[in-house]
C-alpha cells in the first residue's frame, strides 16, 4: 500500500500536468477512492499548497499559484539527488563560486534521513574531484543572466575575453545555453558579423541588456553548432575508447558535442574523446558510470587502472 507522503507527491504532479482535474479522474488515476482525494486535497491545503475546488457538475481541482511557498518534500532518492548535484555545483563552481551550493548542502544534510545522510557520506569518501585546467571559474551570476537573457529575447552588449585573453564587447542576440558535460556555451547571433556563435561561459566577463529585441530569424542547432564548433579545436591528448553499447546508448552517455562515434558492431561503439591531460580524461570516463575499453592511449589506460586500483583500496 503506497504511503501517504508518497501518494501527497503523486497528486501534487498531477495536479501540475493539467489546468485541472475532476475527483473522479484523480481517484481513477491514483486507484484510490473519492474520499481519500478529497482527504489528500485537504492535507495539501494545510501544507500550504493552493489547491482550488471549481464547484459544479463538471468542476474538479486544480494548483493555483497563489499563497505561501510551501514546505518543500523529497522522497529518499529525491533528497539524494538534490544533495548530490549540490556538490557538484560547489566543486565546478557552476555558479560562479560555492558559497551558495555549499550553504544550502549544510542545511540539506541537517535535514536528510540518517540513511540518506550515510550514503551521501559514502559517496564523499569515495569520490575524487579534479579541477578542470584551461578553464576559470564561471563568474557569479553569469549563467542566470545568460539564461534569462534567452528567455527574454532581448539583445545584450557581451563582455567578452578568447581564447588569446583579448578582451571584446559586442551586442548579441542570445539564443540557448548548451552543456555538453565539461563546459558551458552560450549560443548567441554576433550582431555586426551577422554569424552565429559560441561563447564559452567561464571567458563572459558581463551581460548587459540592452532593451532592444533579439533577432532571431532561421536559428541554428545550437547542439549541433557547438558541437561543430569543438571538433575543430585542436586538444593536446586524445582517449579512443570502446563502450559495450549501440550507437544510440554510447551518444546518450558521450553526447556529440564531447566525442566522435563510430559503430564497432551492432553492440559496440568506439569513441573518441580530446582533453588538456590524461588525467582529466581519467576523471571524465570514471564519471561515465560504465564498463569501458581505453584502446589508446597508455597513459590514460594506466591511469584510469590507478584511479580505480585506489578507489578499491579506499574501500578495502
Amino acid at each position: 500500500m503506497i504511503s501517504t507522503s508518497a501518494r501527497l507527491l503523486r497528486l501534487l504532479a498531477l495536479l501540475s500536468t493539467r489546468p485541472t482535474w475532476t475527483c473522479r479522474e484523480l481517484a481513477e488515476r491514483m486507484a484510490v477512492t473519492d474520499r481519500t482525494v478529497r482527504r489528500d486535497v485537504a492535507r495539501l491545503r494545510e501544507l500550504g499548497y493552493g489547491v482550488e475546488s471549481e464547484p459544479g457538475p463538471w468542476g474538479g481541482y486544480r494548483l493555483g499559484g497563489a499563497g505561501r511557498v510551501p514546505p518543500l518534500v523529497l522522497d529518499e532518492e529525491e533528497a539524494l539527488a538534490v544533495a548530490v548535484a549540490l556538490r557538484e555545483a560547489a566543486l565546478s563552481g557552476v555558479l560562479g563560486g560555492d558559497r551558495a551550493a555549499l550553504s544550502a548542502l549544510s542545511k540539506l544534510r541537517a535535514l536528510l534521513p540518517a540513511r540518506v545522510a550515510g550514503r551521501l557520506a559514502g559517496m564523499d569518501a569515495v569520490f575524487v574531484h579534479t579541477p578542470r585546467r584551461g578553464s576559470r571559474p564561471i563568474a557569479p551570476g553569469t549563467l542566470p543572466d545568460l539564461a534569462a537573457a534567452c528567455r527574454r529575447g532581448e539583445r545584450v552588449r557581451l563582455a567578452y575575453r578568447d581564447h588569446a585573453g583579448l578582451a571584446t564587447v559586442r551586442d548579441v542576440d542570445p539564443y540557448r545555453v548548451v552543456y555538453t558535460g565539461l563546459r558551458w556555451y552560450f549560443v548567441a547571433r554576433d550582431v555586426d558579423r551577422d554569424r552565429w556563435r559560441t561563447f564559452r561561459a567561464d571567458r563572459v566577463a558581463g551581460v548587459e541588456p540592452t532593451g532592444r529585441p533579439a533577432e532571431l530569424a532561421d536559428p541554428p542547432d545550437a547542439a549541433r553548432l557547438v558541437s561543430e564548433g569543438i571538433a575543430g579545436v585542436v586538444y593536446p591528448v586524445y582517449a579512443t575508447v570502446r563502450l559495450p553499447h549501440p550507437m544510440g546508448r554510447a551518444l546518450r552517455l558521450v553526447p556529440p558535442t564531447i566525442g566522435a562515434h563510430r559503430p564497432d558492431g551492432p553492440d559496440a561503439t568506439v569513441v573518441e574523446i580530446g582533453g588538456n591531460d590524461a588525467d582529466q580524461l581519467v576523471t571524465y570516463l570514471l564519471g561515465l558510470g560504465t564498463a569501458l575499453r581505453v584502446l589508446s592511449p597508455d597513459a590514460v589506460r594506466e591511469g584510469l587502472l590507478r584511479r580505480v586500483r585506489e578507489l578499491a583500496e579506499d574501500n578495502g
